[in-house]
C-alpha cells in the first residue's frame, strides 16, 4: 500500500464517485479508503452484510465493491439481493480460489470479480473500466429502481407499464433519476433541465413535481419514489418507502 496511487493510472475527475465495501476485513477497508481517496472517491464501508444494505438504502452508492466471505450470510446472497431491484454496478471480491464462485457470481449480476490478494491499482482499473462500461451501457436507457427512461424513445416506464408524460415531466424525471439517491436543490434542477422553460419562480418546479407523483402513483406524505427535502429541494428515492 506503500506504491505511488497515480502510477499508470489517471487520477479521476473532481466529481466523486460514490463507493461503498462491504468487507468484514476491516483492516483492508481502511486502507482501501484510503488508496480510493487518493484517486477522488467518495468510499463508505460496512463490516456486516446488514449494515451494507443498510447504506445501500440509505445513500446509494456509483458502485458497490462486495466480499464474497461474509458473517452471518454471503456476499453471492447479499448480490441476489441488490440485483433484484437495482443495476448498481458490483465488484465481487474473494479469498477463495474455486473457479465456480467467480462463475456464479458473474451469473447472478456481478459485473466483475477480483480474488484475493489483489493490488489496490488493479482495483482502481477494475472500478474505472466497470464505471465505463455502465456509462456506454446506460446512455439510452437509465433504470432506477422500477422506473425506466429510454432516451432514445423518450419514453418512460414504471414497473413495465408506459407513462403519459409530457415533455417537461419526462425531462424532470429523468434528471431526478440519473442522480437517485441525491438530493437535488431547486436551483440545480433548473440549470440540470435547461430543456423545459421554468418561470421565473421556484413554484414552477412544484408543480411539475407535484404532476409527476400524480403519474407515478406517489404519496408525498409517504413517498416511494420522490422526496421532498424540506427548504431544500427534492430527491429520487428510486420505489423504496421513507
Amino acid at each position: 500500500m506503500t506504491e505511488n496511487p497515480h502510477a499508470g493510472i489517471p487520477k479521476r475527475p473532481s466529481a466523486a464517485t460514490r463507493v461503498l465495501i462491504v468487507d468484514d476485513d476491516e483492516r483492508l477497508n481502511a486502507l482501501l479508503t484510503e488508496y480510493l481517496g487518493n484517486f477522488g472517491y467518495a468510499v463508505r464501508t460496512a463490516a456486516h452484510p446488514r449494515e451494507g444494505l443498510r447504506e445501500l438504502k440509505a445513500e446509494p452508492p456509483d458502485i458497490l465493491i462486495l466480499d464474497i466471505m461474509l458473517p452471518d450470510t454471503d456476499g453471492l446472497a447479499v448480490c441476489r439481493e441488490v440485483r433484484a431491484t437495482s443495476r448498481l454496478p458490483i465488484i465481487m471480491l474473494t479469498a477463495r480460489g474455486d473457479v465456480t464462485d467467480r462463475i456464479v457470481g458473474l451469473e447472478i449480476g456481478a459485473d466483475d470479480y477480483l480474488p484475493k490478494p489483489f493490488e489496490p491499482r488493479e482495483l482502481v482499473a477494475r472500478i474505472q473500466a466497470v464505471l465505463r462500461r455502465g456509462t456506454r451501457e446506460d446512455q439510452d436507457i437509465l433504470r432506477a429502481g422500477p422506473v425506466e427512461v429510454n432516451w432514445t424513445a423518450r419514453a418512460a416506464r414504471l414497473e413495465g407499464r408506459t407513462l403519459e408524460l409530457t415533455t417537461a415531466e419526462f425531462e424532470l424525471l429523468g434528471y431526478l433519476a440519473r442522480n437517485r439517491g441525491r438530493v437535488m436543490s431547486r436551483d440545480r434542477i433548473m440549470d440540470g433541465t435547461r430543456g423545459i422553460d421554468w418561470e421565473a419562480f421556484d413554484r414552477s418546479i412544484d408543480i411539475l413535481v407535484s404532476r409527476l407523483r400524480q403519474k407515478l402513483g406517489d404519496d408525498p406524505k409517504q413517498p416511494r419514489y420522490i422526496r421532498t427535502v424540506r427548504g431544500v429541494g427534492y430527491s429520487f428515492i428510486g420505489g423504496e418507502h421513507e
